[in-house]
């Protein structure tokens, strides 16, 4: 397994991280929608954003973006201008050739494991959304497996 960046590792505590797969072959204007996700993660709303992206996917063009960011109540300009500058580029693009390394190809995809010594250990593949009850029973295994 490839070592897991030491910013998302903390001993001890079960996380949640969050990165950033645009599957841009299939969703031309996935990679723009990540970066402005970002973008509106700098004024609180990532979520809001995430929620609002997901619930219509139609509605990814450059300024259907700027359309969810007044919605929700976003500074439009600092939002347009942090969308527009690609701050956000170079971040996503690292977290898409760490998703391949890890042989994801799909979202959304979860990996339940446990890091030891910067490393995922007893890693469990989750592809797609599933239900409740499955996740909870691969978590478990994970976790019992670790100890």
């Amino acid at each position: 397994m490839p070592k897991i960046d030491d910013e998302y590792i903390k001993s001890g505590k079960l996380q949640y991280v969050v990165r950033d797969l645009p599957l841009e072959a299939i969703h031309p204007n996935a990679f723009k929608a990540a970066e402005a996700s970002h973008c509106a993660a700098e004024q609180g709303k990532y979520w809001e954003f995430h929620a609002r992206l997901f619930a219509d996917q139609r509605s990814l063009n450059r300024p259907d973006l700027t359309a969810h960011a007044q919605a929700l109540g976003l500074n439009v300009a600092a939002f347009d201008q942090c969308v527009d500058s690609g701050t956000y580029a170079t971040r996503i693009r690292k977290d898409m050739r760490e998703a391949q390394s890890l042989g994801v190809r799909a979202t959304p995809t979860f990996l339940v494991g446990i890091v030891a010594n910067g490393q995922l250990k007893s890693v469990r593949y989750i592809r797609g959304a599933v239900p409740f009850a499955t996740m909870k029973s691969d978590i478990d295994d994970v976790l019992s497996a670790a100890k």
